[in-house]
């Protein structure tokens, strides 16, 4: 629950996780001690150590935002979908994960080529202000789209208490979106030794609305978030099809898909929201909005649960709640301390890869789903419990 860390220097740090390392207080308050901080700074259930700004903080700044806490994967994010059958229905389940993993490439990787499909909706998206259509990054963008990407992004199929199957799935824009966040990054850092601007720690580099650089940062901001969203939607269809093809042997759950209950929501982005009694641009990094009524995503790690809610509206949070579980350990430590063994244990019933590149990811790895969840009750309501029977994890 609640409880509230104060000093005299900074503005109040509303906090909902019961579990914080001294490394990501001392974040927090760095952020908590810019001059435009609007209200106070809110630090989810799941929050724990990032770079420059702790993931899982939720961010309301008057006229001004930071790049790299909005991050690299700029609209990273989930999308899930419920399907109109049980999980018993699915079969083999090794050949449904070899199928989507035949499908949607992963890791670096991208499509060799575009499909008609891919191509209308990059040309939708059209190009970054920043960039143009020959760039090489752009033209990488456009095969990468309907790609996962590597580290904790995630495919996979769920069952809720019913027995209902669902497809949930993880990731965001891409290289793309990195190149982008990490120029505008570096520009940031640049302007603040050029004013002589002195921060507590260098990622908590700004632009401020009067900047020239604001609007170029806003323009390729909105581009990536538009491109991450379409990355998923697109990943989304390739399982579908898969899905439908697996069980049915025909394309039927590809027309039905507009009747399915849905839900996408991003957890690294930026907008302006009204807060407090004004407005503000609000940064959720590793965090979910969770406005009242508003359905959301919550992932445990995989092997374990997750959930969808619906949001309460709380103001405290700026109308957020967490992004996950959040990680307990960093990944390097995860692969110290976990073998291949200790994964093929905690994923038991798991259709997914137990091999040594993924023992990072192991539910170990993570904290308690379950406890995060307690922390949170009044930001968000459960509606459905998911348990994952297959994950495809990025390399």
């Amino acid at each position: 629950m609640r409880s509230i860390i104060s000093d005299t220097k900074n503005k109040p740090i509303e906090v909902w996780a019961t579990d914080l390392e001294p490394a990501a207080e001392a974040q927090v308050r760095n952020v908590a001690g810019l001059p435009f901080i609007h209200s106070h700074v809110a630090l989810m259930a799941d929050a724990h150590v990032g770079k420059g700004s702790t993931i899982g903080t939720v961010i309301a700044t008057d006229g001004a935002i930071l790049p790299a806490a909005v991050g690299v994967d700029i609209g990273c994010g989930m999308c899930a979908l419920k399907l109109p059958f049980k999980v018993d229905q699915l079969g083999d389940l090794k050949a449904l994960r070899h199928s989507i993993e035949r499908s949607i490439p992963s890791g670096r990787e991208g499509n060799r080529e575009l499909t008609d499909r891919t191509a209308k909706a990059f040309s939708e998206l059209g190009v970054p202000a920043s960039c143009s259509a020959d760039d090489r990054v752009v033209k990488n963008a456009a095969l990468q789209l309907g790609s996962l990407g590597g580290g904790n992004h995630f495919i996979e199929i769920c069952e809720d208490l019913a027995g209902q199957a669902w497809i949930m799935l993880h990731s965001g824009s891409r290289n793309i979106g990195l190149t982008l966040a990490e120029k505008h990054i570096d520009k940031a850092k640049g302007l603040m030794k050029e004013r002589l601007i002195r921060l507590p720690d260098p990622d908590l580099a700004y632009f401020t609305e009067e900047m020239p650089e604001f609007k170029a940062y806003l323009d390729d901001l909105h581009w990536a978030q538009a491109y991450a969203k379409a990355n998923r939607n697109e990943m989304l269809l390739r399982v579908l099809k898969d899905v439908s093809h697996h069980v049915f042997s025909d394309n039927r759950l590809m027309a039905e898909a507009d009747q399915c209950f849905r839900v996408d929501c991003h957890h690294n982005y930026c907008q302006k929201e009204h807060h407090f009694g004004k407005d503000v641009w609000v940064t959720r990094k590793g965090a979910v909005s969770a406005q009242l009524g508003e359905f959301g995503i919550i992932p445990g790690s995989m092997g374990v649960k997750s959930f969808i809610v619906k949001g309460k509206g709380n103001p405290d949070s700026f109308h957020s709640c967490s992004h996950g579980a959040g990680r307990k350990m960093s990944r390097s430590q995860a692969r110290k301390l976990f073998k291949e063994s200790d994964l093929k244990k905690q994923t038991e019933g798991v259709e997914c890869r137990k091999d040594r590149a993924v023992v990072d990811e192991i539910p170990g790895a993570y904290k308690n789903i379950d406890e995060v969840m307690a922390n949170q009750t009044d930001l968000v309501e459960p509606v459905f419990q998911l348990k994952q029977v297959l994950c495809v994890k990025g390399g």
